[in-house]
């Protein structure tokens, strides 16, 4: 049996997605897809602009079998520990393969990890404090695998890739190319196939979103969903409380913020009361040294005040929760019941909310519930779709 995984955000599910399923389903034939998704919150540091019941259910109409959360210790992470934490719960969950997208679907990754898990590890540290680590680990590549990988799937390929080598069981690696519009592309374009970025402008953009338009690039549920549901999440919209937790925060409060080090609790708090935005925030706080995506996650840990022992309790004991399954993942439900490698939860109870991934999850999820008005977690159950 090939189980095919794909690690995604689908934010939002659009028309490339259902292509990048379409190849699973080449791959897998009749052995079932499973799909790892972030939950309200992902990786760049921002919430997801649909719930992630929405977007798990969109994914099992469109040929996914198994959805699965990552947890938010996993999907809040840079590449590395993204890859490495999904790779992880995947090979848990008995996949043997895995799906992903990128910009070059004929680079040879595992090759290219190899050639990378080569290089001395003093070598990928941080040397240089005028630029960030993305760009000097990019040099080091060019110089030492005579490559460079610059481009957002390109990396997050060469991550899994990385992290699959460390496996007991390597995964069967599937690049996938592309189609359509480039990952950072702002502006959805007619008749191709548009960006998540450029989708989530459209869904953004003052005024009602042109709903007619998007149908051009979501399935019909999608943008159903959408529709129905209270508030499209941005920071925008987060930052007035970003601004009352910072300002109201003690500077040795903010310094046990997860990933807040190098004296960074100084600059957000001295910066965030001239902000009147949160993109002009990030522009007070950019340096050289950071990114912006390593930022914008920062600023996430500080607005849901998730500490260091936090995300450490939640990555010492790591579950995933069950977000829905069709008839086939049913099947194969019953078939690894008591196989699993890694915890699987149904549902979430007062018992198994207490600690872990899970605990972590549960708390920062009560965020998106204040502004979603539905509960995620409490009283849900896995959704079931033909």
């Amino acid at each position: 049996m090939s189980t095919v995984g794909i690690i995604a955000e689908f934010n939002p599910f659009h028309s490339g997605h259902e292509f990048l399923l379409n190849r699973a389903r080449l791959i897998a034939k009749n052995d079932p897809i499973i799909v790892l998704i972030s939950g309200n919150y992902v990786q760049r540091g921002e919430m997801a602009i649909l719930n992630k019941w929405s977007r798990a259910e969109a994914a099992l109409r469109s040929g996914a079998d198994l959805v699965f959360e990552m947890p938010f210790s996993t999907a809040v992470q840079p590449a590395d520990l993204f890859s490495r934490g999904g790779l992880q719960l995947l090979a848990g969950l008995g996949t043997t393969d895995l799906v992903f997208g990128t910009e070059d679907g004929t680079l040879n990754f595992t090759a290219l990890a190899e050639r990378i898990s080569k290089i001395p590890q003093q070598d990928l540290r941080f040397h240089d404090y005028t630029q960030t680590y993305a760009t000097q680990y990019n040099q080091v590549l060019a110089q030492e695998v005579g490559r460079e990988v610059n481009l957002p799937n390109e990396i997050l390929g060469v991550a899994y890739a990385v992290a699959n080598l460390k496996l007991a069981r390597p995964l069967k690696l599937h690049p996938v190319q592309r189609i359509g519009a480039d990952h950072r592309e702002a502006v959805a374009r007619l008749h191709a196939v548009a960006s998540a970025t450029s989708l989530r402008n459209l869904l953004l953009q003052v005024g009602q979103p042109d709903w007619q338009q998007l149908q051009e690039w979501l399935p019909k549920g999608e943008v159903a969903s959408l529709q129905k549901q209270t508030v499209l999440p941005s920071w925008n919209l987060l930052f007035p409380f970003l601004k009352y937790r910072l300002e109201s925060s003690e500077v040795e409060q903010l310094r046990q913020v997860y990933q807040m080090s190098e004296g960074l609790e100084y600059k957000f708090k001295a910066e965030i009361h001239e902000a009147k935005t949160f993109t002009q925030f990030l522009q007070r706080v950019k340096s050289k040294r950071y990114t912006y995506s390593r930022l914008r996650r920062l600023s996430l840990y500080a607005l849901l005040g998730i500490s260091n022992e936090q995300m450490a309790a939640a990555q010492a004991q790591t579950s995933t929760l069950l977000l829905g399954f069709s008839n086939r993942g049913r099947n194969y439900l019953k078939k690894m019941r008591g196989d699993w490698q890694v915890p699987v939860l149904s549902k979430v109870d007062q018992h198994n909310s207490k600690t872990g991934s899970l605990a972590l999850q549960v708390r920062a999820d009560r965020l998106a519930e204040q502004l979603l008005t539905e509960d995620q977690n409490f009283g849900r159950r896995p959704i079931e779709v033909e």
